[in-house]
């Protein structure tokens, strides 16, 4: 049985939707792409996200849906490895569109959805430094007010916003759901090391 939308009718079989979705967090959750805590049964947009994060780390359309190929995926899936070093760090895998939290002896914390430049942008690479931080941060490079500011270099930050669609559409900086945006936050510090490529 398949998990979809928030508003697909009763799962088949005596199963509900609820207990389907649930049990999807709970894997999720393990694997580190949905924050403990958020198995509540409610695919909505923590889910969405952290469903979006597993499809582009396995190579599979970013939806933010469960289908059959998903699921495939899900059932013989890992926590994402980090590309080192073994200490506190931040990485961005461009192509799979995740953000990955790494804690202080080198395994995932977070392997989070993200949305980076989009066609005609330019989203930095190489390795840099969380340099300042602010809740609410006006930025004079793009003229938008951007939540959650952790900024990296030259003006460009992660930072929380509303839309984090399933294909790179931002400006330049890496876009971070409600929610995982805070999980960013309270992770990164001043100094905190990231690699983007």
């Amino acid at each position: 049985v398949l998990a979809t939308a928030p508003s697909a009718s009763a799962a088949v079989s005596s199963v509900s939707t609820s207990d389907i979705t649930k049990a999807l967090q709970r894997k999720l959750i393990r694997l580190k792409y949905l924050q403990p805590g958020l198995a509540t049964g409610n695919y909505g947009l923590g889910t969405v996200q952290a469903v979006m994060a597993f499809q582009g780390w396995v190579g599979l359309p970013r939806t933010g849906y469960m289908d059959s190929a998903s699921y495939a995926r899900l059932k013989h899936a890992q926590v994402p490895v980090s590309w080192g070093p073994n200490r506190k760090h931040m990485e961005v895998h461009k192509a799979q569109q995740v953000l990955l939290l790494i804690g202080k002896l080198g395994h995932v914390k977070r392997a989070i959805h993200v949305s980076t430049a989009g066609p005609g942008h330019f989203t930095p690479v190489g390795i840099f430094h969380i340099y300042s931080k602010q809740i609410m941060s006006w930025s004079n490079l793009f003229d938008v007010w951007l939540p959650y500011a952790d900024y990296f270099t030259g003006g460009y930050a992660f930072h929380e916003y509303p839309d984090v669609p399933g294909e790179p559409v931002s400006h330049g900086c890496i876009r971070i759901a409600d929610g995982d945006a805070q999980v960013v936050w309270k992770f990164a510090t001043l100094g905190t090391r990231v690699t983007i490529r």
